[in-house]
């Protein structure tokens, strides 16, 4: 342990632009000791229904998005309360940070302001910790490939089709077969017509096509392409954000022009994972349809991880549903979806007493920070998702990744898949 002094001496906040040019929260805290922890907060466009909420200002600035309010909030509300505060009392600070804001949802201050300073002391505090001795088990990347629904305006009805180099050894490895695919891919997706490979919001290539399946199908020929085995070497992922495709009682799936019950898009997905090398479906089903997605689980979740996003918001009780119900064997991480460091990592060692995968993610306006590759290092993660291989914004993320593989100091090691069932 360092005799540097971790009192908290001064907090900065500022509105800060993230990847999409939308308003988010930066915030920097000042130790006694000189040291600074920086943020500046991601923000997702598909977004569920039990996240923590953020502030926006509305109005006809920066298009309603500006944050100038929870600016404000931070500074006002949350600086007094946390000043003074050591900042190793992770927990303490952010019971401190909820009891100001007074809401569940953290609607009053903002999320968005909350996990700015949450994040914050974190940074500032960590050359603070003792580093723990033994190797450091480096998550292992997922790269989006294909994009569409809320990332790619519609192009296909699935969120993202992602590449899992599963056979990789090292990051550096797995960072360059993820690249092979994505250039793969693009050339293939370049020859269906001008303006067939636009860049979406998580840096992968926005393909408009006629169905699902061609996109699954693009993906396939993206790998085989690139020299790389599918299955062995490099498997497929998909996120549906199906809360997008939900209706009342269906499934509706627009580029296709079709709707489908729970029952009958559960099959048809049941036949993807047979067709295809798919080791992973994020949010197959709505946020609120638990039956079906605890039928979908019993029936696949013995050879591919089930991933709750939406489903989970990255919060204990939720995930603790989804674990008594067998709703998933995943769950998502992201840290804005519930407000403060101490909850994310409360929810984390649920998800390791129970068994559950976890996948730490980034947002689809992110920023140039790279500490969600420092916490899902030192969370454990078991994969980390944070878009594909162009943009800084995700970029920054694997070279973080990869400088933490090279660093001669630190015992490094890739987790490997591990098959299920």
């Amino acid at each position: 342990m360092t005799d540097a002094p971790t009192r908290i001496t001064d907090i900065r906040a500022w509105e800060a632009l993230d990847s999409r040019g939308r308003p988010t929260v930066g915030c920097a805290v000042v130790l006694e000791s000189g040291a600074v922890g920086r943020v500046v907060v991601p923000s997702g466009a598909s977004t569920g229904a039990y996240e923590a909420h953020e502030l926006r200002d509305g109005g006809t600035r920066y298009g309603g998005y500006g944050t100038q309010a929870a600016v404000a909030n931070l500074m006002t509300e949350l600086r007094p309360a946390v000043l003074g505060h050591d900042a190793l009392d992770q927990a303490g600070i952010d019971a401190t940070l909820r009891a100001v804001d007074g809401t569940d949802t953290l609607s009053g201050i903002g999320a968005n302001a909350v996990l700015a300073v949450s994040l914050a002391v974190h940074r500032a505090a960590a050359g603070s910790r003792p580093r723990t001795d033994g190797t450091a088990y480096l998550p292992l990347p997922m790269f989006n490939i294909v994009s569409g629904g809320a990332h790619a305006g519609g192009a296909i009805d699935l969120q993202d089709i992602l590449a899992i180099p599963v056979g990789a050894r090292t990051v550096a490895e797995a960072v360059e077969w993820g690249w092979r695919v994505r250039a793969a891919t693009a050339r293939l997706a370049a020859e269906t017509g001008p303006g067939a490979s636009l860049v979406a919001d998580e840096g992968g290539i926005g393909v408009p096509l006629r169905s699902n399946t061609e996109a699954l199908d693009l993906v396939l020929a993206g790998i085989e392409a690139s020299g790389l085995r599918a299955g062995d070497d490099v498997a497929i992922a998909i996120d549906v954000a199906a809360s997008q495709l939900a209706t009342a009682q269906d499934y509706r799936l627009a580029v296709e022009e079709r709707t489908l019950s729970a029952a009958e898009w559960a099959q048809e997905l049941v036949l993807w994972t047979e067709r295809y090398p798919i080791v992973s479906i994020e949010d197959p089903f709505g946020e609120d349809d638990w039956d079906s997605w605890s039928d979908f689980t019993a029936r696949v979740g013995n050879r591919i991880q089930v991933v709750g996003d939406d489903l989970f918001a990255t919060t204990t009780a939720r995930l603790q549903r989804g674990v008594e119900t067998r709703a998933a064997n995943a769950v998502l991480v992201k840290p804005n979806q519930v407000g403060t460091v101490t909850a994310t990592e409360e929810l984390l060692e649920v998800a390791r007493r129970e068994g559950v995968r976890t996948v730490v993610s980034a947002r689809s306006g992110d920023t140039e920070d790279h500490w969600l590759s420092d916490l899902a290092v030192g969370w454990g993660g078991d994969q980390l998702k944070v878009g594909s291989l162009t943009r800084s914004e995700r970029t920054a993320k694997w070279n973080r990744l990869l400088e933490l593989e090279a660093d001669p100091t630190i015992p490094t090691e890739l987790r490997r898949w591990q098959p299920l069932g």
